[in-house]
């Protein structure tokens, strides 16, 4: 989902801290280009919110009582096409953050991140054209792969051989203007292979391919 032009982006903060959820919205709603509209102390909260005020982004607390972040995650994610969600995390190495991202999560950020940050996170995983959120680094990556078991491995037969190789510099953290530039070719091109990566292998955003390329074994975890 990617918010329509000329509205806000819409964002469900999900948090059982009220004082948390509370913090997020001033943060949020200070910038024109961003809205909260609504809050969720729980995960079973946080799924009904999602449906029914169908918003871009969920901000998503991992530990929260009646339902988890990681099973919301699931259910929203498992719902269809809707809002990306960003997951909420204490510490930078999280075992249930492992599992959100398997379980469709778009990134990733700590509870202590500046609220510029904040913001420009919601709004990279909204164009679904970013690596990770700012918050995130290669290591979180690394240690995600390393710890967490491998998924499906992807068939990367449905890839041209540009493509493949497109897919494995994005797993190695590379932008599009880095691609571009070792490749010798448009940043343009390098957004329509994406695209099409993105598209053949059935993965919702950037964060996703480096995972695929994890489990295809084109890239490997730092050890």
């Amino acid at each position: 989902m990617t918010a329509a032009a000329g509205r806000p982006v819409r964002v469900l903060v999900a948090d059982d801290q009220e004082l948390v959820r509370s913090g997020f919205g001033m943060v949020l709603d200070a910038r024109p280009d961003l809205e909260v509209v609504g809050e969720a102390a729980d995960g079973a909260q946080a799924v009904r919110l999602a449906g029914a005020l169908k918003p871009d982004v969920v901000l998503m607390d991992v530990r929260m009582p009646v339902m988890d972040g990681l099973e919301a995650t699931r259910r929203i994610v498992a719902a269809g096409p809707g809002p990306r969600v960003l997951v909420l995390t204490t510490y930078d190495v999280d075992d249930a953050v492992h599992a959100a991202l398997r379980a469709g999560a778009s990134g990733f950020l700590l509870k202590d991140v500046r609220p510029a940050d904040l913001a420009e996170a919601i709004r990279v995983v909204v164009r679904g054209d970013s690596l990770l959120a700012p918050s995130v680094t290669r290591r979180l990556i690394d240690e995600f792969t390393a710890l967490s078991p491998g998924g499906p491995r992807p068939d990367l037969k449905v890839l041209t051989g540009r493509e493949v190789e497109i897919l494995r510099l994005v797993a190695l953290a590379l932008s599009n203007a880095e691609i571009a530039g070792r490749l010798w070719i448009t940043e343009a091109t390098v957004k329509s292979h994406v695209s099409a990566v993105l598209r053949k292998l059935g993965l919702r955003d950037r964060v996703h391919a480096v995972v695929a390329a994890y489990d295809a074994g084109l890239v490997h975890p730092k050890r």
